[in-house]
């Protein structure tokens, strides 16, 4: 019988910093200045927890925005709650490898100590180099952020824990109607993070930073990770990017507008607005029939092209 679960990369700390320390102590654990028992102030949602905590990061941290607070509250959660005994955990050690934990204990509070919110953790004798990753993977255990969820490549994982080779191309989205789109529109992220300054919408819009680190990609929200979350230079108006990764056209245009719901409510300020974004690599009648009754939501084609250069 198989045990669900699921898989997260965890930061120990700014730039790992505690990683030996965890290790040693078998734990993970975090901070963001809550400097008390959490115990029994952990509602099973997330969002239940952020209502209550964002209002205290925020007077902890008055220079910090709201952007930066919900992130803050919801890894804090993820880590003493949302993360269930038995998930599996992938930490960097900072030589270019992950140590690999297995969840065994509930929450503690270890008042003045390292990252005093903490799980107790079954480390594995064996770590995952970066290089046995996919690049899927490898992008997904590298993006921004103390905490990922980074489940949907548990099947690579275990493979990898195993000693296997990991699968070229999977995809278990129900919604998923062409995998090959999926996995190209993954890098198609990459590309528009890495070169947004030069895109359209980033004449227009920046990626979403705090402290001078992109948060704003795979943003968590309470439907979901937002592919990208961008504000205008003139900080009115936030921008959902949704790439269509080759899902039905129905589901990803009730994503975008469950995200942008999540934005306005939970992130924008009274006087912000919030537009969304679809980007698709093939034109789409019924995407665009869709989006003829919606206002908000733009829809954007990208195109792919390559030289050969004989050598």
């Amino acid at each position: 019988m198989t045990i669900a679960r699921s898989y997260y990369r965890i930061m120990l700390g700014r730039k790992n910093a505690y990683a030996k320390e965890c290790f040693n102590g078998h734990f993970i654990g975090g901070d963001w200045d809550m400097d008390f028992d959490l115990s029994k102030k952990l509602p099973e949602n997330w969002r239940d927890f952020n209502k209550a905590f964002i209002p205290i990061f925020l007077e902890r941290n008055p220079d910090k925005s709201k952007v930066a607070a919900g992130l803050a509250c919801g890894m804090l959660h993820t880590i003493c709650k949302g993360i269930k005994i038995g998930d599996i955990l992938l930490c960097p050690n900072g030589d270019g490898a992950y140590m690999v934990g297995e969840v065994i204990e509930d929450y503690t509070y270890v008042p003045g100590g390292i990252l005093p919110h903490r799980r107790k953790v079954q480390w594995y004798p064996k770590t995952i180099d970066r290089t046995e990753m996919s690049k899927s993977l490898q992008n997904s255990a590298g993006s921004i952020g103390t905490v990922s969820n980074i489940s949907k490549h548990g099947t690579e994982i275990e493979s990898l824990l195993a000693g296997n080779a990991p699968p070229q191309l999977i995809s278990t989205d129900e919604l998923v109607e062409d995998p090959s789109v999926f996995a190209l529109e993954k890098h198609l992220e990459d590309f528009l993070v890495q070169n947004w300054a030069n895109t359209e919408l980033g004449r227009n819009y920046d990626i979403v930073e705090d402290e001078g680190e992109i948060v704003g990609r795979q943003y968590p929200s309470d439907t979901g990770p937002i592919d990208i979350l961008a504000i205008s230079k003139d900080k009115k108006e936030y921008l959902v990017v949704e790439l269509k990764k080759g899902r039905a056209s129905d589901a990803v245009v009730g994503q975008v507008q469950r995200y942008m719901g999540f934005v306005l409510e939970d992130l924008a300020e009274d006087d912000q607005s919030v537009k969304g974004v679809i980007i698709a690599l093939e034109d789409d009648l019924r995407l665009r029939r869709a989006l003829s009754v919606t206002s908000n939501i733009d829809f954007y084609r990208y195109q792919v092209s390559f030289k050969l250069f004989k050598n």
